[in-house]
């Protein structure tokens, strides 16, 4: 694989899940501008996570096969007009339609990129899929920052414009690609789904990360609102610099074999970290800013651990349908944040920070009481 390809698919990676998660820090400043509840902002971030959770199917039965180079283009094109409009919309409505329109087209060229880091260099799959894990989570955290010090320094609509610019840049390094082959998308038959559905094995990894994003997705959609709960006066880079413990992602994925190797199982490992994100949920009731922020790096270090040894557990369990397995456990894992980045909104307004924290703890104590359960079952990997 040429370098020059896989610096074009990691720098679209980096963009496009900046674009993803660029409007999470500045929620209480858009809730504010369009005069919209926490619950209605909190919409933002979770529209793009349902349709990544049900554009598999949706993508799967609309086309098998399609060129991923002119799909790549041709959905950042879309992306790129969506970032303008979002910068000019002056109502909540129009930015959450433009909002919207993205969710549609995010999938498509995350999953384009998948395919072509997939199939450009079939020798070295596993690496070239753990620097795709790394790319997202980098993606993730300067999307937040940079768009907490463009709101503070300049607006919230240069946030947009600049992403704009970003993404033309990228439409660029896309037609320089040397990959013409094509993305083939799975169409998953419900008998299959069922019968992998019916693997108790299965089941539990997908429950579990379901629940284990819902509570972090819903976490790190809160928080900006819980800081500004605490002090008035912090700013949106202030707000973002809360998110640089998603960093921790990037050390995890490409460091998950020695951790693995470190509990002596996948399942030793996951359990571990379960306790140790749970125990560090249960302290994010504190009060202090500066604590929190440092809990964060802890709580990002629990989640990424289970994230990327269950990831390994659900393509390690079957030798055939090794894309429907995985296609599924994105879905649910999908599902899980965009659940968790609307309804803890819900319960946030009503009740209060410390209630969705221990709505939070009973969730993951029921999460990990069905993994000691079923652990037997994963004793012959």
């Amino acid at each position: 694989m040429k370098k020059r390809d896989l610096f074009i698919i990691v720098y679209c990676i980096i963009i496009v899940l900046s674009v993803m998660y660029a409007t999470q820090p500045l929620q209480p400043l858009l809730a504010k501008e369009f005069d919209i509840s926490i619950t209605k902002a909190s919409q933002f971030t979770a529209i793009i996570m349902l349709f990544l959770a049900i554009s598999p199917i949706i993508y799967g039965y609309i086309l098998e096969k399609v060129n991923a180079k002119k799909m790549l283009i041709n959905s950042s094109i879309i992306l790129f007009i969506t970032n303008i409009f979002l910068g000019l919309s002056s109502s909540y409505e129009f930015f959450l339609f433009f909002r919207t329109v993205e969710a549609l087209v995010v999938p498509a060229i995350l999953t384009s990129l998948m395919s072509i880091l997939a199939n450009i260099d079939k020798e070295n799959i596993k690496f070239n899929m753990s620097i795709y894990v790394a790319s997202t989570v980098f993606g993730g955290l300067v999307g937040r920052i940079f768009s907490g010090f463009i709101a503070t320094n300049f607006s919230y609509q240069f946030v947009f414009y600049s992403l704009s610019l970003a993404i033309l840049v990228s439409i660029y390094f896309i037609s320089k690609l040397s990959y013409e082959g094509e993305a083939t998308i799975v169409k998953p038959k419900i008998n299959d789904v069922t019968e992998i559905l019916k693997d108790k094995r299965f089941s539990t990894v997908y429950i579990l990360m379901f629940c284990v994003f819902f509570v972090f997705a819903g976490v790190l959609n809160i928080l900006p609102f819980r800081v500004k709960e605490i002090s008035s006066d912090v700013s949106e880079f202030q707000i973002s610099l809360l998110y640089l413990g998603y960093g921790m992602g990037i050390l995890v994925s490409l460091n998950s074999r020695k951790i693995i190797k470190f509990f002596k199982n996948e399942i030793n490992t996951v359990l571990f970290a379960l306790v140790l994100f749970l125990f560090i949920t249960i302290f994010l009731v504190i009060k202090n800013i500066l604590i929190l922020f440092l809990l964060i790096f802890l709580f990002c270090l629990g989640m990424f651990t289970v994230h990327s040894v269950s990831t390994g557990l659900a393509n390690s369990m079957k030798a055939s349908q090794k894309s429907l397995t995985s296609g599924m456990y994105l879905t649910f894992y999908y599902l899980g944040g965009a659940f968790g980045s609307y309804i803890p909104s819900i319960v946030y307004e009503k009740f209060g920070w410390n209630a969705v924290i221990y709505m939070f703890c009973i969730i993951l104590i029921i999460s990990m009481l069905l993994l000691i359960r079923r652990k037997k079952l994963f004793t012959h990997l």
